[in-house]
């Protein structure tokens, strides 16, 4: 029984039916908001910070101690500018679409568990919710794009669309291999069959997983929607104080929604030894963050061209053959040898990752229009 229907129950016994569930209903929201916003401001201190060692640089250090206070300043900066938009553009679309691109990230969270038991909604499909829900900030992109009535924002708009659809698919193929070896859907079920993470079981998976992921964040190196040299500031162009805030924490809320859907895929979730799960939780989504500032603060960005044929030509392909390899594995290898998987699945995703390094090239030189 989840901590939501204890508490259910315990209302139950005390309130009438309806409040019995409304209430859960927004301590629940109220905790995924305020657990979202502090993770954001967390990870912005410390891509900050982190960013700034690679760049020999001191970081953020004067507001408070050690610069912590600094996306504090940050949030209040934005409040107090002004909301501007274009005296062409369609106000109402402008107006909504910053909240369809940040309420889905929001309702990610409610079927993440950082515990036992300790999940808003055990969905049985959990995994599937969380897939469809992630596309919906695709569509909040193109209002933002359209309502705008700025042609280099409709074109980052319909960029970012068509690198989100593409990355999309290797994606959903890496979860299905997770999905075959725990036959369930269920994010719960998930993190109990990781004896073993499914990192080392499945590394292919994991690194399809991750990249793809990158691309759907839009972090480097596949942020073509702040390629400011092509098409300056991307899709929200147009947008400046709250609504600007409301992407900015709808960027970094992809990048902690994702570093928990990694850490429930592939590194066993909660589970772990000595401390408390909540704290390993954390733990593993800051480290699975800091490969990510790691990332961006050392390769650059790939073109546009390259970046669409990196996805369906070499993402897609590796997807579709570590599906294969892991559904054969699941037929063939009996559960009581998971090493024999391991090295097969290693040597695996060693071979293909050198065949493509090899056979495949994005293409280089000059390209002009």
């Amino acid at each position: 029984m989840t901590l939501l229907e204890q508490f259910q129950l315990w209302l139950a016994s005390m309130w009438p039916d309806w409040a019995a569930y409304i209430t859960p209903a927004i301590v629940g929201i109220l905790v995924i908001i305020i657990f979202v916003l502090t993770m954001v401001m967390v990870i912005i201190y410390f891509e900050r910070r982190f960013m700034a060692r690679f760049q020999i640089r001191l970081g953020p250090n004067r507001c408070g101690p050690e610069g912590i206070l600094q996306p504090i300043a940050d949030a209040i900066k934005v409040l107090f500018k002004e909301d501007i938009v274009p005296a062409k553009g369609d106000k109402l679309v402008h107006w909504i679409a910053p909240i369809v691109v940040f309420v889905p990230i929001l309702m990610i969270f409610a079927v993440v568990p950082i515990h036992k038991g300790a999940i808003l909604v055990d969905l049985n499909v959990g995994i599937v919710y969380v897939v469809a829900i992630s596309s919906l900030s695709t569509v909040g992109i193109y209002m933002a794009g359209w309502a705008a009535n700025n042609k280099y924002a409709l074109i980052s708009a319909l960029r970012t669309i068509a690198q989100m659809v593409s990355y999309e698919l290797p994606v959903v193929l890496s979860i299905l291999g997770v999905v075959l070896m725990v036959g369930s859907l269920s994010m719960n079920q998930i993190v109990d069959s990781q004896s073993i993470p499914f990192i080392l079981l499945q590394p292919l998976g994991f690194i399809i997983f991750f990249l793809g992921t990158l691309a759907e964040m839009n972090r480097c190196p596949f942020d073509l929607l702040e390629a400011e040299s092509e098409i300056i500031a991307g899709y929200h162009i147009e947008y400046s104080g709250m609504k600007f805030a409301l992407f900015y924490l709808g960027e970094y809320g992809h990048a902690v929604a994702y570093s928990c859907i990694i850490t429930t895929l592939f590194l066993s979730g909660w589970r772990g030894p000595l401390l408390p799960p909540i704290i390993w939780f954390l733990i593993k989504i800051m480290v699975v963050f800091a490969l990510i500032v790691w990332i961006r603060s050392t390769i650059p960005r790939l073109r546009v061209d390259q970046l669409m044929a990196f996805a369906w030509k070499c993402m897609l392909p590796m997807a579709v053959i570590n599906l294969f390899i892991v559904a054969a594995e699941v037929l063939w290898l009996p559960e009581v040898f998971p090493w024999i998987m391991i090295a097969v699945n290693f040597a695996f995703a060693c071979a293909l990752v050198l065949l493509w390094s090899k056979l495949f090239v994005l293409g280089g030189g000059r390209v002009e229009v």
